[in-house]
């Protein structure tokens, strides 16, 4: 349209007018396509820019909520984190923190199936970080999934040879699979890492217990804190030395071990039922049906079905071996 209009010229136009006329049209229309198409490349480049922006505060803005979900989870408000979390993956799905935080507060309420599902799209996200992997990992064990969850070991431990996480689930697996030694092997690679791992301890004890290899169970359990109040040591700990020390025909520090055990854990009766097993052992059937007693008191149930209750004695039988007592006969009788 505009070079048409340059190429209507005036009736009276001399032969100098018409030739700049003629070269001057094609000059302006190149002029005015070249600015056209300036202004094509910057509306582009506009909305381009525009949409990184916009995905960028996005981003953002997911990235902000999950940290204050994660803030939340550490403090133990979990019903918060995960209301940050949903928030988080409203304003983006592409958030892999937002997933994983999720995945965590659905595991911690018992929602297995879409925690799993939450951790399997932040580990895709995460480009499958190696910790993602093992916890993803670490959700197929506990829900039975082992041939998963060995699988996702593998994949950690491709990306990741230094993380204890990793190893232990490793070691999991085949403890799981019945293969103690790769067991045995995965959970001392976790403790080189990181020594203080108390669960791990106790794991590999638990082995060396199975196997009845006494002695190295005991020094296992030595490798526990030494200057630690016995308070604060995990039952589990004087219950196995009790079982080993007794093996080594040690019966008196078994005794005190799970007395220790005992004390530690006022629900267990597992640990008097122990000392009953010694006493009997030794003649000493008063001593032994005191210990019953005892654990009758907290788990009655247990002193019936395992057959415990036949080993008690009679008030008769108690006044004639403790004179002193009143006649005050068993809760089970």
């Amino acid at each position: 349209m505009f070079s048409l209009q340059c190429n209507q010229r005036p009736p009276n136009a001399t032969p100098r007018a018409n030739a700049i006329a003629g070269c001057a049209s094609p000059a302006i229309t190149w002029a005015v396509s070249g600015a056209l198409l300036g202004l094509l490349c910057l509306s582009s480049f506009g909305c381009h820019t525009i949409g990184r922006i916009t995905e960028s505060k996005h981003t953002v803005a997911a990235r902000r909520l999950s940290r204050q979900g994660l803030q939340a989870m550490r403090n133990g408000r979990w019903d918060q984190a995960e209301q940050l979390f949903g928030n988080a993956l409203t304003v983006s799905q592409d958030d892999d923190r937002a997933h994983r935080g999720i995945a965590e507060a659905y595991w911690n309420r018992g929602d297995y199936d879409q925690a799993i599902l939450h951790m399997e799209k932040a580990v895709e996200l995460s480009g499958q970080e190696p910790r993602l992997v093992a916890r993803l990992g670490e959700m197929y064990f506990i829900t039975g999934r082992l041939d998963d969850a060995q699988q996702q070991g593998e994949i950690a431990l491709a990306g990741d040879r230094e993380s204890p996480q990793i190893w232990v689930l490793r070691g999991d697996c085949f403890q799981q699979r019945g293969n103690s030694r790769e067991a045995m092997a995965a959970y001392h690679r976790a403790l080189a890492i990181q020594p203080d791992l108390v669960a791990v301890k106790l794991k590999i004890a638990d082995l060396y217990l199975e196997s009845k290899q006494y002695d190295r169970l005991l020094a296992t359990l030595d490798q526990f804190d030494p200057a630690a109040d016995d308070s604060q040591m995990p039952t589990a700990v004087h219950m196995m030395r009790g079982i080993a020390l007794r093996s080594l025909q040690r019966p008196e520090l078994a005794v005190k071990h799970f007395a220790k055990a005992a004390e530690h854990d006022p629900n267990a009766a597992e640990p008097l039922l122990q000392i009953a097993s010694i006493e009997l052992s030794r003649g000493d059937a008063y001593a032994a049906h005191l210990a019953i007693e005892r654990a009758a008191q907290r788990d009655q149930p247990l002193v019936q079905q395992t057959g415990w209750v036949d080993y008690m004695l009679s008030p008769q039988q108690v006044i004639a071996l403790d004179p002193n007592r009143t006649g005050a006969s068993s809760p089970l009788r």
